[in-house]
């Protein structure tokens, strides 16, 4: 087994696209094939189901994943120190979240600028997986929805996201200005995997529950937005998306939602004891940031229940 091929099975399970992923790889579609083949045989196990309409993961290769990601992600953060205390340099962790939500990317752009010195070791991790190594000490800073974290991380809303459906581009909803939440009812919803973004699921079955209705969940699950919108480009479901997502591929189309009109909330993450002056000065920059954008409504409008802002107003940005 080498290091390559649990790499490209991570970025597989992120695409569920042969195609995307390998020139992500910048190898050709066949020889990520052969390497995920081999991946296979080497464990005795299948890991994805190919078909001529979708790639998914099995149920083997969903736990394999999740170990894969861990594997990767310790051995980038012995890589990341080792250079660090050689070069002698600070350096900060920071999650990327969903790398196709452009939040993080804003933050960590400004932020580099006014630190160029300061070295940021990216890792791309669901919230469950921040929380974890946030209290063990192995991120200095998170992003995400901070509804349920532990008391041992603190948080600050940066921006409220207006929420939105992703539609295929003959969907019915395509066409339209805008779509009421009541009128996904009768929709088929993709979710993400629970082990993902349990928070987005959350959020959005409260927001259809908030107009009256349970949400119909489309039986299989994503790891990312990008492979969301794959799925829904094929015309069997809707995903629930924050506008900050990146663009929609060819196939897709993003329509706000209304009635009520929501902003979905993203909080910088960091370890309640870690006072260190690198993620301070991460913390006042994305302030900086979130006001010059209007990431936040106005404080006249905002509530807060339960450690978290909700919007009592429409003047989400």
């Amino acid at each position: 087994m080498e290091l390559r091929q649990l790499r490209y099975f991570v970025t597989l399970a992120e695409e569920l696209h042969f195609g995307r992923a390998a020139a992500r790889e910048h190898i050709v579609q066949s020889a990520l094939s052969q390497q995920i083949q081999r991946l296979e045989r080497e464990l005795h196990v299948l890991l994805v189901e190919r078909s001529t309409h979708h790639v998914r993961l099995t149920p083997n290769g969903e736990i394999f994943l999740d170990d894969v990601r861990q594997i990767l992600h310790s051995l980038e953060c012995a890589k990341a120190a080792a250079q660090a205390a050689v070069q002698g340099m600070p350096a900060l962790r920071v999650s990327l979240g969903d790398a196709s939500c452009d939040l993080v990317p804003n933050v960590l752009h400004v932020f580099q600028s006014e630190y160029p010195r300061l070295e940021i070791h990216r890792v791309e991790a669901g919230l469950p997986d921040q929380c974890r190594q946030l209290i063990e000490g192995r991120l200095d800073i998170g992003f995400g929805r901070a509804s349920h974290i532990a008391p041992e991380i603190a948080s600050e809303l940066l921006r409220r996201d207006p929420m939105g459906v992703l539609v295929g581009d003959r969907h019915r909803f395509a066409g339209l200005e805008s779509v009421a939440v009541g009128q996904l009812s009768g929709e088929s919803l993709l979710f993400t995997d629970n082990a993902r973004a349990p928070e987005l699921n959350e959020f959005i079955t409260e927001m259809c529950r908030s107009v009256g209705f349970t949400p119909r969940i489309h039986p299989g699950r994503v790891e990312s937005v990008r492979a969301a919108a794959t799925v829904v480009s094929e015309g069997r479901c809707v995903a629930c998306v924050p506008r900050s997502c990146e663009a929609p591929p060819g196939g897709t189309i993003w329509v706000p939602l209304i009635k009520p009109t929501l902003g979905y909330p993203w909080s910088l993450l960091w370890r309640a004891d870690n006072t260190s002056i690198e993620v301070r000065a991460m913390l006042d920059c994305a302030r900086v940031l979130a006001r010059s954008l209007n990431w936040i409504c106005c404080d006249s409008c905002l509530q807060t229940r339960g450690g978290e802002a909700i919007i009592s107003c429409g003047h989400v940005s």
